[in-house]
């Protein structure tokens, strides 16, 4: 174990498609390490995504994007190993390796709103809530305040009272950005300012991705 890895106490770990990765990503990360007092963050492009219904885009363009989106955070390290993994890519096992590599860290798992709607059905979802505290974004602030307010849980009422324990709401900004909407901007060209980064938009429009082939 390397003395960086011993000083890190508290690590984030950011999963996600990243085609594009998109400015709620950074804000998400941002606001996680200043709420969470993060050491460092491993933000992890997914290699092969058992859980989309689409073909992603090449791993080469999402990697480079990511780290192009990410630069100005020194704290951050984009991690390629789900991309090198071969197999599908599935988060249990990059918290297991993590783990290994930081013994001495408390993982925190930082999942945007969707992702948290969909926790019932990750895989291995209980050994997840074992290894890391689960830090989601809420989306809708409106139905988060009422159920601050009324007391009621903000996660999803199909997760067990275990599971919900480990789970704690980040605090951001309402940010509509859809990676979606920004690809269907793309496939005609269109000014991508104000949901990429300045950096990631120049990159989409120099390979011309998302248009038609």
């Amino acid at each position: 174990m390397s003395n960086t890895q011993a000083n890190v106490q508290r690590l984030g770990i950011f999963g996600g498609a990243f085609d594009p990765p998109h400015l709620a990503h950074v804000a998400l990360v941002e606001a996680a390490m200043s709420q969470l007092q993060l050491d460092a963050v491993r933000v992890l492009p997914t290699g092969q995504a058992w859980h989309k219904p689409r073909q992603l885009s090449d791993a080469a363009h999402r990697l480079a994007m990511t780290r192009l989106a990410f630069a100005h955070l020194p704290q951050v390290v984009v991690d390629e190993r789900e991309i090198l993994r071969s197999g599908p890519s599935y988060t249990v096992d990059t918290l297991h390796e993590l783990q290994t590599e930081y013994p001495h860290a408390q993982l925190y798992l930082l999942i945007g709103d969707d992702q948290r709607r969909a926790l019932p059905s990750w895989h291995q979802i209980g050994e997840i809530a074992r290894i890391a505290i689960i830090c989601a974004a809420c989306r809708d602030m409106a139905v988060r305040a009422w159920n601050e307010e009324s007391g009621t849980p903000t996660t999803s009422p199909t997760l067990p009272d275990t599971l919900q324990a480990r789970i704690r709401t980040l605090d951001m900004p309402l940010m509509p950005h859809s990676a979606t909407d920004i690809r269907v901007l793309a496939v005609t060209d269109q000014a991508l300012t104000g949901l990429v980064s300045p950096a990631v938009e120049r990159y989409i429009h120099e390979h011309h991705l998302y248009r038609p082939h």
